[in-house]
């Protein structure tokens, strides 16, 4: 009786460190495929409206986010926005329709068909939702600003983003209380003060 406890306690134990080990892992497994198919669908939403476009001969309003990059855009303006004012164009009631990714502001008012109140990608509209960009997606809860804890992966979707919208869309200004571009700017100022002081102290010694 007592071998058998013995032998029971020690499956128990090996079987508890193992699910210790293994849960995280499932964890991380599961959240990556359920990021990928959400950008999978986005893609193939996407890839759905362009062929509409095409099927009804490219006539109308365009209704699909992959569009090609233009070369009529105007000069980068450089007006300032607060997140409340930019929650002021949204399209709704005929006006315009902005968003911004990683503080840049986009006029995305031509393409109502997806940005506007009816379209598929109005969730980014009005806001700077660079964290749901990044993670591909069309969440409300992820249409937020933070974007600082993204991993390296998401970062890079992010990029491409931006620039997708650069080559397409005219730039209007710029988020001025974005709180991870504002965290990343007291951080370099930080290190720079720290640096010149450290630089500073070892002048001091020499001489």
């Amino acid at each position: 009786m007592s071998t058998l406890l013995t032998t029971l306690q020690s499956i128990w134990s090996v079987g508890k460190y193992s699910l210790v080990i293994i849960l995280p892992v499932l964890f991380l497994l599961s959240r990556s495929q359920i990021r990928s198919s959400t950008r999978d669908a986005m893609i193939q939403h996407a890839a759905e409206q362009a062929a509409d476009n095409a099927k009804n001969g490219g006539d109308g309003e365009k209704t699909t986010i992959m569009q090609p990059a233009r070369m009529d855009l105007l000069p980068p303006l450089d007006k300032r926005f607060t997140l409340a004012e930019l929650a002021l164009y949204d399209g709704k009631e005929g006006r315009p329709t902005f968003l911004s990714i990683k503080g840049t502001v986009f006029d995305v008012s031509r393409n109502t068909a997806v940005y506007g109140p009816e379209g598929s990608y109005h969730v980014f509209t009005g806001k700077d939702a660079s964290r749901g960009l990044g993670m591909s997606s069309l969440k409300d809860i992820d249409a937020v600003p933070e974007f600082g804890d993204l991993d390296e992966k998401d970062r890079k979707v992010l990029d491409d983003w931006h620039l997708f919208f650069v080559k397409r869309y005219n730039i209007v200004g710029k988020v001025i209380d974005h709180p991870t571009l504002l965290a990343e700017e007291r951080k370099k100022a930080e290190e720079e003060a720290a640096a010149a002081a450290e630089a500073e102290g070892e002048t001091t010694t020499s001489s």
